[in-house]
C-alpha cells in the first residue's frame, strides 16, 4: 500500500512518537509511507534521514488552498492509497482535497485526544468525509460517540511503544539528574510528564501531604500563576520545572521517579504512562478517558477522580507509605505495559487499511482490532 499520513502537529508530544512508531513499522513491513508535516516540525527532522519519506507541507488553517494543493500533489505523483490524518487542520483538509480534486483515495482519521470542539455540523463533516476514525482507546471511542459520530465508523487501535527503547539508559544521566536536583537516599521524588494538562491539581495535593517531596515538572515552564500557587499553598516540597524535555534525555527522569503521576482530562493513550510503566515506575492518573483502557485501579497504578485532591493526595501517601502497594504496581504496571507494543498497533492499522481497499472474508470489527 501507498500510506500518506498527514499531521499540522509533530512537534514533542507522545502523539509524535506514535506517527513515528507507526510509520516506520508500516514502512519496514514493505509499505511505502510518506508523511506530510511542517518543515520546521520535530517529526520531519526525526523522519528525513529514514525508509519514510517526508514531505513538507504547511496547514496553515482547516482551509488552506494551499496545502489542499500540496495534498492533492501527493496523492496523484506517489500513487497514494490511504490518507491517515492525524490532527484537526489535515483533518479537514485530507477531506476537501478529495472532494475538490476527486481523489481515488480512502481517508482514516485518528483521534488521540478527547475532542473540545467535535459536534454537530463538524461531526457530519467528518462522518460524511472519514471512511474510518480510529480512535486509540475505548475512552477516545466513548467521546466520540457521545459527540454524535456513529459506532460503526469507529475503529478502536490502541497506541504502542517499542520495547527497544528503554535498552540502555546512560546511568550517567540518572547520576547527573540526581546531582541536579539533589537526590539523596530516602529522597521521594514524585515526576509529572506533561505538556500543560492540569499539573495545578497536583500542586494543591502537596499541601496535603505527610512528607517532605522532591517535584519535578518536565514538559512545561514554570508560569506566574504556578509561581503564586506554590507561594498561595506555602509548599515546602523542592519543586522544579524542567520545560522541554528531549526524548533522549525523559526515559532517564523516569528512573529517578519514585513515582510519575499524569493529571489530565483528556488523555487517548497517554505514551507517557506506557514509559513510565514499562520502566517500573508506579503511576497515579486521572480516570478519565484513555487512562482507564490502561489503569486498574490499586493492581497496575491509581487513580483518581478529576479534582478530587483528597484522592491525588492519599494516592501519593499510599504509594510513600505502602512499600508493599508500590511494588505490586512497578510489576504489574511493567505487564501491562509490555502488552501494548508497537508490533501490534502496526498490524492493527495495517489490517484495517487493508480492509478499505480489498474485500475480506468478514468484517472487521473494534474487538479485533484491540486484540494481540
Amino acid at each position: 500500500m501507498n500510506i500518506l499520513f498527514l499531521t499540522y502537529q509533530g512537534d514533542i508530544a507522545g502523539s509524535t512518537n506514535s506517527i513515528i512508531y507507526l510509520a516506520k513499522g508500516l514502512a519496514e513491513k514493505g509499505h511505502k509511507i510518506y508523511v506530510g508535516c511542517r518543515k520546521e516540525s520535530l517529526l520531519y527532522r526525526n523522519l528525513k534521514d529514514s525508509q519514510v519519506r517526508v514531505i513538507a507541507m504547511t496547514f496553515a488553517s482547516k482551509w488552506d488552498s494551499e496545502n489542499i494543493k500540496q495534498i492533492k500533489e501527493a496523492v496523484t505523483k506517489f500513487k497514494i492509497d490511504i490518507i491517515n490524518a492525524q490532527s484537526g487542520k489535515d483533518r479537514y483538509t485530507s477531506i476537501l482535497a478529495k472532494w475538490k480534486y476527486q481523489l481515488p483515495v480512502k481517508i482514516v482519521h485518528t483521534r488521540r485526544q478527547v475532542s473540545k470542539s467535535l459536534g454537530g455540523i463538524q461531526s457530519l463533516f467528518y462522518m460524511r468525509g472519514a471512511d474510518k476514525i480510529v480512535a486509540v482507546s475505548h475512552g477516545i471511542e466513548k467521546s466520540l460517540l457521545d459527540k454524535g459520530i456513529s459506532r460503526n465508523k469507529i475503529e478502536v487501535i490502541y497506541n504502542g511503544t517499542p520495547p527497544e527503547k528503554y535498552e540502555g539508559i546512560d546511568l550517567k544521566q540518572m547520576d547527573h539528574l540526581k546531582d541536579k536536583f539533589g537526590i539523596k537516599p530516602g529522597d521521594f521524588v514524585i515526576g509529572c510528564v506533561a505538556r500543560i494538562k492540569e499539573q495545578n491539581q497536583l500542586l494543591q495535593a502537596l499541601a496535603d501531604l505527610d512528607f517532605k517531596a522532591k517535584v519535578i515538572f518536565a514538559g512545561i515552564e514554570e508560569t506566574p500563576e504556578f509561581r503564586r500557587q506554590i507561594q498561595k499553598l506555602d509548599l515546602k516540597h523542592d519543586i522544579f520545572f524542567e520545560g522541554t524535555v528531549d526524548q533522549e534525555m525523559i526515559l532517564a527522569y523516569y528512573k529517578i521517579f519514585d513515582v510519575k503521576v499524569l493529571p489530565s482530562r483528556m488523555e487517548g493513550l497517554s505514551q507517557a504512562l506506557l514509559e513510565a510503566m514499562y520502566l517500573k515506575t508506579p503511576v497515579i492518573a486521572t480516570a478519565l478517558a484513555g487512562n482507564l483502557d490502561l489503569i486498574r485501579n490499586r493492581e497496575n497504578g491509581l487513580l483518581f477522580q478529576d479534582n478530587n485532591i483528597g484522592e491525588l493526595s492519599s494516592a501519593l501517601i499510599a504509594i510513600y507509605h505502602d512499600k508493599e502497594l508500590a511494588a505490586q504496581l512497578k510489576i504489574e504496571g511493567y505487564k501491562t505495559a509490555q502488552e501494548f507494543s508497537v508490533k501490534r498497533t502496526v498490524n492493527n492499522f495495517e489490517y484495517l487499511f487493508e480492509s478499505l481497499l480489498y474485500a475480506q472474508p468478514e468484517p472487521i470489527t473494534a474487538a479485533h482490532l484491540s486484540a494481540s
